[in-house]
């Protein structure tokens, strides 16, 4: 029996050799904000090209959430701040 290997980028590597494992600014569906507003939002505070704005925004309305970025906590508290000042729903996880 073989064991397949799983190919490891840079990030990941330095990811196991540091045990971090980096965490996620996930974003919440609400009743409020419109698609437009959702995206808009994206684009501005993260600066997501629009076409993936638009795919995290579909994501969102139907399973309930996305994760919208990868990173350190502390860099991820900013774009959190961000959103949540324009009345978005963002947890870091």
């Amino acid at each position: 029996m073989s064991i397949k290997e799983k190919s490891i980028s840079k990030e990941d590597s330095f990811d196991i050799l540091t045990g971090d494992t980096g965490n996620f600014l996930v974003l919440y569906n609400d009743d409020y904000h419109t698609f437009d507003y959702v995206i808009k939002s994206l684009i501005d505070v993260c600066g997501m090209p629009e076409e993936q704005a638009v795919q995290c925004t579909y994501l969102v309305h139907y399973k309930g959430k996305c994760d919208i970025k990868k990173g350190q906590q502390e860099e991820l508290k900013i774009y959190k701040t961000k959103l949540t000042e324009l009345g978005l729903k963002a947890k870091i996880e």
